[in-house]
């Protein structure tokens, strides 16, 4: 899943990045020159820092590894396996000791960008851009996820999007379709209330979840030009009306739609989830990589688990075909003396075979490759979601990754004091502008 309280820690990793590349005021460093499309040697040994420690996770990759060894004997593979929490620590490290590995894990967004920055990522465009064999086989918005300035950095291991998932049961004894658009939604609480349901359960203790619904609101309401140049303070101007609206929105849903009574801003996200697959709440904006928590042992069963993107409100002036999420993937090491074998060994990893097991059980991590991700292997919620992801016109990475840690930080605040009913759509924003301005 995507970072928790990243912003913090990325802003640890982007000064340990510009120390390595110069002073911070100065231009980032350039990489040396790599020939990422020559012929490998088959020979060495290949460092790798991955994300999947633990049961089941940690056995794909050391499956790979093997495989990979024993096609090339003279080649061994060096797995450093850390979590979603100890990934975090063990990248500053390494990125502070000028010692990342020849491949290594990142999430989109400001995160790998302080990578690029700092000369520590490969140009991989000549092997993996669009046109190429092996970027072919990717989703394309997965791919420009990790694209900056026109180049190709990232290799996307598997993709996430966030969608509503709904109670078909909920919605049928409430007389109620999928709504088409956002005030359909809206308006389809009060039915479902009336139905012994909480329309849409919703915690945000720790701040991000608010976030997710207004970067996707955001994208319906700002074009994506915009919007891409406002995630930037050197660029930032955050003055399109469609923020306004789209803050505005958003608290209409929470007033309207969730239960309020407890505090929103007191209730941790998993209390929601557990909520919706309790039967208790019709409907939940969740993670692609979340769809696999129901199960036959819940009140909600997977026959009558359902999802739909955020409907689009009428009216709105943005990309009704974006979709929010990232995909995760791997870098890499623009100064290693194997980059051509880091690439053979990704290609590898990212081939069909692999990428399907990765999608199926037990590892349920949804590829990237296109048609790798199956109803029969993922099941039907996890299959149709990554289809509508893949199909996405873009992809709007989540808004506490996408833009520097001060900003994130005020837009983290603004969500929690929308909710809280503490400021306004109006004020919020200018907290915003004022944090960018002091980032630029």
């Amino acid at each position: 899943m995507r970072p928790r309280a990243l912003t913090t820690f990325a802003a640890i990793v982007g000064t340990s990045v510009l120390t390595l590349a110069g002073c911070a005021g100065e231009p980032a460093a350039k990489a040396p020159a790599a020939d990422v499309a020559a012929t490998p040697e088959f020979s060495g040994t290949l460092s790798i820092l991955t994300k999947f420690a633990g049961d089941p996770l940690s056995s794909y990759f050391e499956g790979i590894a093997a495989e990979y060894q024993r096609m090339h004997p003279g080649v061994k593979v060096e797995l450093i396996q850390e979590t979603d929490q100890s990934i975090k620590d063990k990248t500053k490290t390494l990125t502070a000791s000028d010692a990342l590995p020849d491949i290594y894990f990142t999430w989109t967004g400001n995160w790998a960008e302080n990578f690029v920055r700092g000369g520590r990522a490969a140009d991989l465009t000549k092997v993996i851009g669009p046109g190429t064999p092996w970027g072919g086989t990717f989703g394309q918005a997965a791919l420009s996820a990790f694209a900056y300035d026109g180049k190709y950095y990232g290799i996307p291991l598997y993709n996430n999007g966030k969608f509503m998932g709904y109670n078909k049961a909920a919605f049928d004894r409430a007389g109620i379709g999928v709504p088409a658009s956002f005030e359909e939604l809206l308006a389809a609480c009060a039915p479902l209330r009336k139905a012994g349901y909480e329309p849409v359960t919703f915690g945000n203790k720790d701040g991000w979840p608010a976030l997710h619904y207004l970067q996707q609101l955001f994208a319906y309401h700002v074009p994506a030009d915009v919007l891409n140049a406002d995630f930037k303070p050197g660029t930032a101007k955050l003055d399109h009306p469609g923020y306004v609206t789209a803050l505005g929105q958003f608290k209409t849903l929470v007033d309207e739609c969730t239960d309020t009574r407890d505090g929103t801003n007191g209730v941790l996200y998993s209390s929601a989830q557990e909520k919706f697959l309790n039967g208790k709440a019709a409907m939940y904006y969740q993670e692609i990589l979340e769809f696999a928590n129901v199960t036959d042992e819940r009140e909600l069963t997977p026959e009558n688990f359902g999802i739909f993107p955020l409907p689009v409100p009428q009216g709105a002036g943005g990309d009704p075909g974006a979709i929010e999420g990232a995909p995760e993937g791997y870098l890499i090491n623009a100064r290693s003396p194997r980059v051509a074998l880091a690439v053979d060994f990704m290609k590898f990893a990212t081939g069909r075979e692999n990428a399907r097991k990765l999608s199926a059980a037990p590892y349920a991590q949804p590829s990237t490759v296109v048609g790798a991700v199956t109803e029969e292997g993922s099941g039907k919620a996890v299959s149709e979601g990554v289809e509508l992801v893949n199909k996405a016109s873009y992809l709007a990475v989540w808004l506490d990754t996408v833009t520097v840690p001060e900003v994130a930080d005020a837009w983290l605040a603004g969500g929690e004091a929308l909710v809280s009913g503490s400021s306004t759509p109006e004020k919020v924003l200018e907290s915003v502008r004022q944090a960018s301005a002091a980032a630029k």
